[in-house]
């Protein structure tokens, strides 16, 4: 297993064919202001994949677009609508087709309010992952140690967390419902960079 860290773009021909695992790194929660400075990819073979963009980048990483756009591998993620609306913005390219672990937790685990990584991590895989640098500075210079092995623990589990969750979700019955929610998440992330990210448009009001 190894972390390997990039700038500007993915090399060519480093991920096996399959689901990828992916994650964000921003300077913030809000996507328009809070520039995208990490993505975070992996096969699942067991080595993380980190590409950095500097400020000021033109986010020009035709490799790692062609990846997170290919319609024929679904993308892993834990709360999708964040790093779905991070990429559309800043890369320009729909990251689907979708997974949530966070969505898939939330319709399986309903004895639990817990549905961090972290939580699905520790019950589901019996592992303790360290989210200390979760608010760290990701636009810095440097990345130090400790931010690169966070970063990549944040798509380590995913495909596992995945084999589980599909399991707890046809127990329950919930697949197709879990699929519609998957399918809608890129409009959601739509909806949140034009604007709409608080306001439920389905609401009566």
């Amino acid at each position: 297993m190894a972390v390997h860290f990039h700038e500007e773009d993915l090399p060519a021909g480093v991920l096996a064919d399959g689901p990828l695992a992916v994650d964000t790194e921003t300077m913030g929660l809000q996507t328009i202001r809070d520039r995208l400075c990490l993505v975070q990819i992996s096969d699942g073979n067991g080595d993380e994949h980190l590409v950095r963009f500097s400020p000021g980048s033109s986010y020009d990483a035709p490799n790692l677009k062609a990846v997170l756009a290919d319609p024929d591998r679904v993308k892993l993620y834990h709360f999708a609508r964040f790093d779905l609306a991070a990429i559309e913005y800043y890369l320009g390219v729909t990251a689907a087709p979708v997974f949530c672990t966070k969505i898939a937790s939330k319709l399986t685990r309903t004895y639990t309010d817990r549905h961090g990584l972290k939580n699905l991590v520790e019950e589901l895989l019996g592992t303790s992952i360290s989210k200390a640098q979760q608010s760290s500075d990701w636009g810095g210079p440097e990345l130090s140690d400790a931010q690169r092995d966070y970063a990549a623990s944040d798509v380590r589990f995913l495909h596992r967390l995945k084999a589980e969750l599909e399991k707890r979700l046809a127990r329950e019955g919930r697949t197709e419902m879990a699929q519609a929610c998957f399918d809608f998440l890129p409009a959601r992330a739509r909806l949140d960079i034009a604007g709409w990210d608080e306001h439920d448009i389905f609401s009566h009001v």
